[in-house]
């Protein structure tokens, strides 16, 4: 029976793990999905609980509305889904704006490493502006990095392959698919990652 990781000893991390491409990278995709179908395997994604998202800029909100140091300087965050829009009177301001922000989503179990900040620019009335997303799913060149490492540094007997925004890894034994989710948690791959999807 299919298993969430969840569920499974992998754990679901929302700070650091990573995936990779078919070791064989050359094979035509519907070779390599016959030759992973049917053994153990799980998906390497990047994903982010937009609830939590929601959650942590209404604190966070809250927090520059109550506090003296940020009164009357006009302060906020605006949430469009994953695109967040601060603002204040000044650059020194904003950036602690930018500290509340990330305090919430760290309390609120949110990685930072999917946080990307756009330039600060001049807003009306001699405020400034900041953009910040965040990002979700493994890029291609994110999971061609995944694939290599994996690849170099896993088992003999496990490989993996790019599926759209996530990597799948598949090996002959589970305790193989253990090693490699240690492996990607201790890499330095500067993106949030999450293990779903385990089959046994």
């Amino acid at each position: 029976m299919p298993a969430d990781l969840q569920s499974a000893p992998f754990g679901h991390s929302g700070t650091d793990p990573g995936a990779e491409t078919l070791a064989e990278a050359d094979r035509e995709p519907h070779a390599a999905a016959a030759t992973l179908d049917g053994m153990p395997s799980f998906d390497v994604v990047s994903e982010v609980d937009h609830q939590e998202v929601r959650n942590a800029v209404d604190q966070a909100q809250r927090e520059l509305s109550t506090r003296f140091d940020f009164k009357g300087t006009g302060s906020s965050i605006e949430q469009a889904d994953l695109v967040l829009t601060l603002r204040s009177s000044t650059e020194d301001r904003l950036k602690a704006v930018r500290q509340v922000l990330e305090e919430r989503l760290v309390k609120r179990g949110v990685s930072l490493k999917g946080l990307d900040y756009g330039k600060v620019e001049e807003a009306s009335a001699g405020a400034v502006r900041q953009v910040a997303t965040i990002t979700v799913g493994i890029s291609s060149e994110k999971a061609r990095e995944i694939n290599r490492l994996i690849k170099d540094k896993a088992g003999k007997g496990v490989s993996s392959q790019t599926q759209a925004d996530q990597v799948r890894v598949t090996a002959k034994k589970r305790d193989d698919l253990q090693a490699t989710i240690a492996l990607l948690k201790e890499a330095d791959l500067a993106i949030p990652l999450q293990f779903t999807n385990f089959r046994d």
